[in-house]
């Protein structure tokens, strides 16, 4: 399979090396020779690339006349910890790593604009200006969360980019899922686990009238956040995977799931249309079969949501039988599915 180079400089790429080779001896060392031979490398530099990664939070034993042998990683985002876990074609394969962004949705909105390929991730550690819907903040505290902004370019009219939030919402759910929680998709775009918002998706576009430039799909996944990292206002609403598992969950190993089931929903989607992404959808979703009020810039009503269309609008029944195409607005299920 042929994939695109990460971003990354010379130095990074040994040291996923060293990584690399340090991993294929398990619980063994490999000799300071051994990978100066592998890496066409002094024995001096490995020392100094050893202890480059230590500073990055490897856990590096040495042992005079043994070697090295790698005995903990760190629960990093970086290219180093995510790429040796993915199956994706693009999604992920160009990484921009940053330990503190104002908003990777920024960031990838800025790429894409210059040129930035299909695929290209932004993930960050931490965001000090994280994105929501309607001009919203996503709470985004450091080295516990997944926060990452996806650079797409579909072959698709701009009138039907809102559909990739509901490609993005099924992928996921069935990769919460996949970690153990009983994840549902609050329509448009929240992830819940038990009536509590656990992810939100923010999509942005640039279009033209007739064709899609590039979509930015933004994910803000709360993987281990206590109760204390949330704000006052928030607790009752939210949670995350960590406190739904009762255990930490690794970064990482859910960020490469995600993005690999991403991209195969994605290539679902543009091979074969929507039909399948809303079938799946509808089967996770939290949202119909149930009371739900409606806000909007046109007010608030009440009604029963019954489906959604062709195109990802929320369909709800009024009382006095009329159907309303929601198209945006805020949702608020009145109680939960069964």
């Amino acid at each position: 399979m042929n994939r695109p180079a990460l971003v990354e400089t010379t130095e990074l790429t040994q040291d996923a090396r060293i990584l690399n080779f340090l991993a294929e001896g398990g619980e063994g060392f490999i000799s300071g020779e051994a990978l100066s031979t592998r890496l066409g490398l002094s024995r001096t530099a490995v020392w100094k690339h050893v202890e480059a990664l230590r500073l990055k939070g490897y856990r590096i034993e040495a042992v005079p006349a043994k070697g090295y042998r790698l005995v903990g990683r760190p629960d990093r985002l970086s290219a180093l910890e995510v790429h040796p876990l993915l199956a994706t074609r693009a999604v992920g394969r160009v990484l921009h790593h940053h330990d503190t962004i104002g908003s990777t949705n920024a960031a990838a909105f800025r790429l894409a604009q210059d040129g930035a390929a299909h695929g290209t991730v932004v993930v960050a550690e931490q965001q000090t200006a994280g994105k929501g819907r309607r001009g919203r903040a996503w709470v985004s505290p450091p080295n516990l969360n997944l926060y990452f902004s996806a650079i797409l370019r579909p072959e698709l009219p701009p009138q039907r980019a809102p559909e990739l939030t509901l490609v993005a919402a099924v992928a996921l759910a069935e990769t919460l899922r996949e970690a153990g929680a009983d994840a549902a998709i609050k329509w448009p775009n929240d992830v819940q686990i038990s009536g509590r918002k656990v992810a939100g998706i923010l999509t942005e576009l640039s279009a033209e009238p007739e064709r899609v430039h590039f979509v930015i799909v933004g994910v803000g996944v709360n993987l281990n956040s206590g109760e204390e990292h949330f704000p006052e206002e928030l607790r009752a609403t939210a949670t995350s995977l960590a406190l739904a598992l009762g255990r930490p969950v690794a970064r990482a190993p859910f960020a490469a799931a995600l993005w690999t089931r991403l991209e195969t929903w994605l290539d679902t989607y543009l091979a074969t249309g929507f039909d399948a992404v809303r079938t799946r959808w509808k089967a996770l979703s939290s949202t119909l079969g149930v009371p739900v009020r409606v806000r909007t810039d046109r007010g608030d009503w009440e009604g029963f949501a019954e489906d959604i269309d062709p195109t990802g609008a929320l369909m709800v029944r009024m009382a006095d039988g009329r159907v309303e195409r929601v198209l945006a607005g805020d949702v608020e299920q009145l109680r939960p599915q069964r």
